[in-house]
């Protein structure tokens, strides 16, 4: 008790004596729109990664006939980014509390840049799995480092719809990834698909450079003075010291070792974020963006472009959607809209299902209604939720490496479900198919009801606090 009231003392001493320096330089001058400037750049990384989730959809059908691919080997191929997601995420957990939440975007932008570059100029299938890998592997440290950035600097309130901005971003990203396909669709241009994808990765690498690093990474490597500083351009000065000495009490214990993951504190949480990023994954979503055009030709789309185009329109629903849960995260709440979401999502494939039983001309519009509602229902909730959730509930000495564990849950769920759709097609047919994926969507709903918390407008340190006294997961947050 000592030694934490000695830190908080020095730490609040040092913050009085900094901020009224650091509050009126000219070097530091704070705005209100700088938090949004730094959220609306970091969600390039999100963009990046919907762009090249989704622009596989409609490059596949062309490479499929030019390099004769199995149904497996077009399995393998869809799938390669996702083995790149998994060893990314694996991989940037402790890199990323190492040198900060900034470098480490900033080396994805790099990667996804050559990735680019390479699926554009392969001409075998070697040097384009080898480029799918490598964007892969950026992926997998953007869709986490990405939102635990922009949780890191956003204040409590505007947490939830900033935060949600990266996934406003990847379905921006696979929208635009869409119109590129339906572009170059005409004339089977799969190469112009992917080399488009260089432009957002140099956009992202210019913006993030001029961007500051987390004060909470830099609390936590005690570089208290640019910690303030940053501060002093994103809070009100009011709020700047009890912040810093709320960071600096939880950041006491230093860095955290990959054991403390396994710790009584940190196992139920992890726990948490795991069984969220697996039920993101196996309620199908995926298999959507990848095969949305497979599955339109399945539904009675005869070309190729117009069921790309078909797909398109899904995923203008997905970022219209995406727009309305950045409304309503932080007046709503977490729960309410991802309950909903999973509800929404059970009945739309339950329907999609019974489309294919019924068949005949009247299930290509049962498979775009059913879709497009699919994809509204994920992305007002359970697409947004997940993402914010994993950088908000992990301790700050953890979080890095704890969001890590999860988004590599996520990918890996992900990797299986695209890798087995096309067999469960074959397999089980469609509508069996989808009525499976109908029903995980409802273990799903049981899951979100009964473990996860609410934590709209709650500090992140509040939320540690919680998570040490022992609360159970789902009172996270909750005035008593």
């Amino acid at each position: 008790m000592g030694s934490k009231a000695a830190l908080a003392s020095r730490s609040s001493n040092l913050s009085m004596d900094s901020i009224a320096q650091i509050a009126t330089s000219s070097g530091a001058k704070r705005t209100g729109h700088f938090v949004k400037i730094v959220a609306a750049t970091a969600a390039l990384a999100g963009l990046l990664f919907g762009f090249d989730t989704g622009v596989i959809s409609g490059a596949i059908l062309f490479i499929k006939g030019e390099f004769r691919l199995t149904p497996f080997a077009e399995e393998l191929l869809v799938s390669a980014a996702l083995i790149g997601a998994v060893c990314g995420s694996i991989l940037s957990g402790r890199l990323t509390d190492l040198i900060g939440r900034k470098r480490a975007i900033l080396i994805t932008a790099g990667i996804f840049a050559v990735g680019s570059i390479l699926c554009a100029i392969a001409t075998s299938t070697g040097v384009l799995l080898a480029g799918r890998i490598a964007i892969g592997v950026a992926i997998g440290v953007a869709s986490y480092t990405a939102p635990l950035y922009i949780g890191e600097m956003a204040p409590p309130k505007l947490r939830g719809g900033l935060v949600t901005l990266n996934q406003l971003a990847i379905t921006v990203g696979i929208l635009v990834a869409y119109m590129v396909d339906a572009a170059f669709a005409s004339n089977g241009n799969w190469r112009l698909m992917f080399g488009f994808g260089v432009f957002p990765a140099l956009a992202l690498g210019l913006g993030i450079a001029m961007l500051p690093e987390s004060p909470r990474w830099l609390l936590l490597h005690r570089h208290k003075e640019e910690a303030l500083k940053v501060l002093a351009r994103i809070r009100e000065p009011k709020e700047v010291t009890p912040e810093v000495n709320d960071i600096l009490e939880h950041a006491e214990s230093g860095h955290g070792k990959l054991a403390d993951l396994l710790s009584p504190v940190v196992v139920r949480v992890l726990f948490c974020g795991i069984a969220l990023a697996i039920i993101q994954q196996i309620t199908g979503i995926n298999t959507v963006i990848y095969y949305a055009p497979t599955i339109f030709q399945q539904a009675g789309f005869q070309s190729a472009e117009g069921s790309i185009i078909a797909t398109a329109g899904v995923g203008l629903v997905n970022v219209f959607m995406t727009v309305i849960s950045i409304r309503l995260l932080d007046r709503v709440g977490r729960r309410p809209l991802l309950l909903a979401s999973l509800g929404g999502m059970s009945l739309s494939l339950v329907a999609l299902g019974l489309g294919f039983a019924v068949g005949g001309t009247a299930l290509q519009w049962i498979g775009v209604i059913s879709l497009a509602v699919y994809i509204a229902s994920f992305a007002i909730g359970l697409g947004p939720v997940f993402w914010l959730l994993i950088s908000e509930i992990f301790p700050l000495q953890i979080r890095g490496q704890a969001a890590s564990v999860a988004t590599m849950a996520n990918w890996l769920s992900n990797f299986l479900v695209s890798l087995t759709f096309l067999s469960l097609l074959n397999r089980l047919g469609s509508v069996s198919t989808f009525l499976l994926y109908a029903v995980l969507s409802l273990a799903g709903l049981w899951f979100c009801f009964r473990f996860v918390p609410e934590t709209k407008g709650v500090p992140l340190e509040r939320i540690e606090s919680d998570l040490r006294a022992g609360r159970p997961l789902r009172e996270l947050g909750k005035t008593l």
